[in-house]
């Protein structure tokens, strides 16, 4: 009887907050309190696959379903992105019927990586990917290591893993852990043999803290590497890159497939890589992957077309206090070829909490700003000169940049000069400040 209260509660209230406008996780967490193990209880489909890491989710999540959909499946997935407990019981109740059958062939998961072992205390993935774990949210998640380890208690035995061969400390869930499988690339035109980046995260073994010796790098410290110390290394790999060409936007898998790239972006080609490996290992043909990937335009908003007065303009998503992210938007710039003006708005930190902790900004390589097609960079936003000190210590020339706190202001400028190309980078918290003000296209 307490789960079926639970469910109805869970159904009535999402029904209540869709008509408001209301988030998805209030439904679930009141559930919770009526039914504390309700996800024991329910029948969950055939197949459950989970995605974390500290970027790449929702765009993984998304290309999974879409391909999964292809297929035939009935997939139920988080695509409101509500990722901790109290929204994966929200999905999982309101898909079920009143005896605590779900409804679907596959439940798809997006889980938050520091509450992963929270979600699936009841019950566990058939297939769990794990993305990548970088330096993200200091004052959330602090190190790296403190986020393998707010993962590791929600592995469970019998799960397969679908790992990134290339990141050394995702690897590491590996140990020990007898149903793996990876993806990764080989080395290819992308790659580089020293590492470029304000700092080194690959420098020490996960496991032996010993010094690690790498063959190629494809970005910051994802790569080929073996510790010298231990012998720890990158696994061969079950799903392969085996070709990246980001200025001609291809990518080829295996050796066999060539995949058109409407996103020329390192991130893009590993969140491909994993959607490809976890819906193989779950039966979808290649080419039905193919065809659902090829030029596939992301729905999520990590990348919006916009236009301002006579510029075409670009907004890529940078999640602030992840350097990373910041990263390999600021390469995919580096790697056009048209002139352009480069926009980067800092404006709140976080759209859960408050902080105006903005040391994460000096862990970004904005020296990838200094080139020659990079006409002009504007900072804009309350965190402006924030922005302005750390550009100081760049190597482009102070004449290229302008500093200004309101975001009409850098808008009303694009209005009335130029026609070259902008980039704007910044996170969810300040996107839409920006996109009301533009002209989007669909």
């Amino acid at each position: 009887m307490r789960m079926m209260l639970a469910i109805i509660v869970c159904k009535a209230l999402r029904f209540v907050g869709k008509i408001v406008g209301k988030g998805s996780s209030l439904p679930g967490k009141y559930a919770l309190k009526l039914c504390p193990d309700v996800l024991r209880r329910v029948r969950l489909p055939e197949h459950i696959v989970a995605v974390t890491g500290s970027n790449g989710k929702t765009s993984t999540v998304e290309m999974i379903a879409a391909i999964l959909r292809a297929a035939g499946k009935n997939v139920v997935y988080n695509a409101e992105g509500s990722n901790q407990i109290e929204g994966v019981t929200t999905l999982i109740l309101t898909n079920c019927s009143l005896s605590g059958k779900m409804r679907g062939d596959v439940l798809l998961l997006e889980s938050d990586e520091r509450y992963a072992r929270h979600s699936f205390r009841y019950f566990h993935p058939t297939h769990f990917v794990i993305t990548n774990l970088y330096r993200d949210q200091l004052t959330r998640n602090g190190h790296p290591e403190w986020v393998y380890d707010a993962i590791l208690p929600a592995i469970h035995p019998d799960t397969t893993l679908v790992l990134n061969a290339d990141d050394p400390l995702v690897s590491c869930f590996a140990i020990d852990h007898e149903k793996v499988k990876w993806f990764g690339l080989d080395q290819c035109a992308v790659s580089t043999c020293e590492h470029h980046g304000v700092y080194d995260d690959g420098a020490r073994c996960p496991v032996c803290k010993g010094k690690m010796d790498y063959s190629c790098y494809h970005y910051n410290h994802i790569g080929h590497y073996r510790c010298t110390k231990c012998g720890f290394h990158r696994q061969k790999t079950d799903f392969t890159a085996t070709e990246v060409d980001l200025e001609k936007g291809t990518l080829t898998i295996d050796g066999e497939t060539t995949i058109e790239l409407a996103f020329r972006s390192i991130y893009n080609v590993y969140n491909i890589l994993a959607a490809w490996s976890v819906c193989s290992l779950c039966g979808v043909e290649r080419e039905t992957m193919a065809a659902v990937i090829n030029n596939y335009i992301l729905k999520n908003g990590r990348m919006v077309r916009f236009r301002v007065g006579a510029h075409k303009g670009v907004l890529l998503t940078s999640k602030h206090e992840n350097s990373v992210a910041y990263d390999t938007n600021l390469r995919y710039i580096r790697e056009t070829k048209a002139p352009c003006t480069v926009l980067v708005i800092v404006d709140a930190i976080s759209r859960k909490y408050f902080t105006g902790e903005t040391s994460w900004l000096w862990d970004i390589d904005f020296n990838q700003l200094s080139c020659d097609h990079v006409e002009k960079v504007m900072l804009y936003g309350k965190y402006c000169n924030d922005l302005a000190v750390r550009f100081q210590y760049t190597n482009l020339p102070p004449e290229k940049i302008l500093v200004g706190e309101e975001i009409s202001e850098a808008v009303s400028r694009l209005q009335e000069q130029g026609h070259e190309d902008v980039y704007v980078v910044t996170c969810f918290s300040d996107r839409d400040k920006l996109l009301r003000m533009v002209e989007v296209e669909g």
